[in-house]
Formats: structure tokens, C-alpha cells, sequence
């Protein structure tokens, strides 16, 4: 697999704000310093990149293969970690260490630091993530939020999401971007369901977005981590894959089963999940991604 022609370490102020301040827009949160791994392709030329946000488990093995794919289509990797600079190792069993959509933030800034970068293309810069970061991938595709906290001058070219999270309903969560949403789900994950996606999709659909699902049959959560095979179960792992939640006044979440605000100690919060590799899921969901990515780029040969 391709090596990167140099790697560099880059760290950039973000602000770690709740789920409330978040929604609201406020920008007066914790301040953070978090940092990353920017690797190149062989060559001295301006390049596009793609950001790599992790899951909850941090930077794994599905991240480094998925930024050595991208160097050797000729794209930069800044594999983004939200938690280090937090003080944070994983979330899988307290997710309320840092929010789903706190981390969105320092995507943003990440793109910021990413456009001012001499051998970037400021104008073909993607982000793709997993689980977790599938969800910060997915919804800083919304034009409220791109308003609310992204750079005033600039967007993602293209959103990558792998098992995203979708079971959160926010207002105005059809106003995406216009340019192009790819996700990635197992028919058998069960830490977080691939349903609310395919409810989702469908919405962006009909308002004539450029957005599709892919899925692949019987594959579990994360089923490109070679690390998961044997398949591994997580006991303690909090899931909300049983709940729909909605966003029904700004800045308030409750649980559309109760119609009361969400808690993570609602009925339909669990534990226990499978994380299980997928050869011939990951084979497909690769040409995809290298296809879609060299398309969105226009990426000669």
C-alpha cells in the first residue's frame, strides 16, 4: 500500500462547545487546541485533500489504510484527532466527553487551516468520516450550521460518511449543501442503525439533493477496520440506535417517544455493539470512494 511522501504535524485552535451552544450558535465555549496528521503524495505540486475525522474509539487502522488509499490516488490525508488535545482517549463508553456536533467545529477550523496551505487546493477540499466522525462528515454538509460556525468564504467540495449516525431530526435539515453526499452503512450494524439514514436520504432525495446511500449487506459497524476480524463485541459501548430524536425548537433535542428532552438515561439508551471486518464490503466501499473522489476532484487518469 502507498506510503505518504511526507507527513506533517499541524495543531489548530478550535472551542469545544455543548450540544445547546452548538444549535444556538454561540461561540463562546471551552477553547481547545487540538491537532492532526496532514500526509502527503509523492510530487511537489498543489494537491487536493480530504480530512479524516475519527470515530469514538480515536484514530484507528480504518483511518491510516483510508489515508494511504487517498496518497495514492495522488490526494492529501489530515487525519483530524478531536480527542488528544481534549485529554480524551475514547468515547465509546461516556459519549458525553465531547459531542457529536462539537467536533464539527474543528472540522471547519481544520478546513480553515487546510486552505492556507501552499501545496492545498483550497478549492478541492473533502471530509470524510466514521461513526462518530461519519456524523461530523455528514451534518456540516448543513447550510445552518456552515452559517452558524463554518469559514464565511468556503465549503467542503465533497462529504464523505461511513455509518453515520442520522436518528437526530434537525430544523432546516434538508438545507444541505448542494455539493455531493456519499454514505456507507452495514444492513447489520447495531450500534448505530443504518434505518434513520435510509429515512434520511430519502428526504434529501426528494429536495433534489446529490446525496446517495450504499449498503452492504450483512456487514457490521466498522467493516473496514481489519483490526475487527474476528469480529469483537463491545459490552459497555453506548448506543442510542433505538432512538429518534428531534430538534423541535433551536437548541433543545428531546426523545420523539417521550416528547420530553433527550437524556442518556431515556428507555431507549443501551450498551453493547459489534464492530466486525468486512473484506469484500471494504473492497467495494474503496473503488467507491476512489471513484467518487476522483470525479469530485477531477483527478486526471
Amino acid at each position: 500500500m502507498t506510503q505518504p511522501a511526507r507527513i506533517e504535524i499541524h495543531s489548530l485552535d478550535s472551542v469545544t462547545l455543548t450540544k445547546k451552544q452548538f444549535l444556538i450558535g454561540a461561540k463562546n465555549g471551552t477553547c481547545a487546541r487540538v491537532g492532526g496528521a496532514l500526509w502527503f503524495p509523492k510530487g511537489s505540486e498543489r494537491v487536493p485533500a480530504v480530512i479524516l475525522v475519527h470515530g469514538s474509539a480515536g484514530i484507528g487502522a480504518n483511518v491510516d489504510r483510508w489515508a494511504r488509499e487517498l496518497n495514492g490516488i495522488g490526494v492529501a490525508a489530515f487525519l483530524l484527532d478531536c480527542f488528544t488535545g481534549r485529554g480524551i482517549v475514547q468515547t465509546i463508553t461516556d459519549q458525553s466527553q465531547l459531542g457529536h456536533l462539537a467536533m464539527i467545529v474543528d472540522a471547519y477550523r481544520a478546513l480553515e487551516l487546510l486552505s492556507k496551505h501552499a501545496r492545498v487546493d483550497a478549492s478541492r477540499i473533502a471530509i470524510m468520516g466514521f461513526s462518530k466522525g461519519g456524523f461530523v462528515a455528514l451534518y456540516s454538509s448543513l447550510q445552518r450550521f456552515q452559517r452558524m460556525h463554518g469559514p464565511s468564504d468556503m465549503e467542503f467540495a465533497a462529504y464523505i460518511a461511513f455509518y453515520a449516525p442520522c436518528n437526530t431530526i434537525y430544523i432546516d435539515d434538508e438545507g444541505v449543501s448542494d455539493r455531493p453526499i456519499r454514505l456507507f452503512h452495514g444492513t447489520e450494524d447495531n450500534y448505530v442503525s443504518i434505518e434513520p439514514c435510509r429515512r434520511y436520504v430519502e428526504r434529501l432525495r426528494r429536495r433534489g439533493k446529490d446525496v446517495q446511500l450504499t449498503e452492504y449487506l450483512g456487514a457490521h459497524h466498522v467493516f473496514d477496520n481489519p483490526l475487527y476480524s474476528p469480529p469483537v463485541v463491545l459490552p459497555d459501548a453506548v448506543t442510542t440506535s433505538r432512538c429518534l430524536l428531534e430538534e423541535r425548537r433551536e437548541g433543545e433535542i428531546v426523545n420523539v417517544a417521550t416528547g420530553e428532552p433527550f437524556s442518556e438515561s431515556d428507555a431507549c439508551v443501551s450498551r453493547g455493539a459489534i464492530l466486525s471486518y468486512d473484506a469484500t464490503a471494504t473492497a467495494d466501499a474503496t473503488r467507491a470512494v476512489k471513484a467518487f473522489v476522483a470525479a469530485a476532484f477531477q483527478l486526471d487518469g
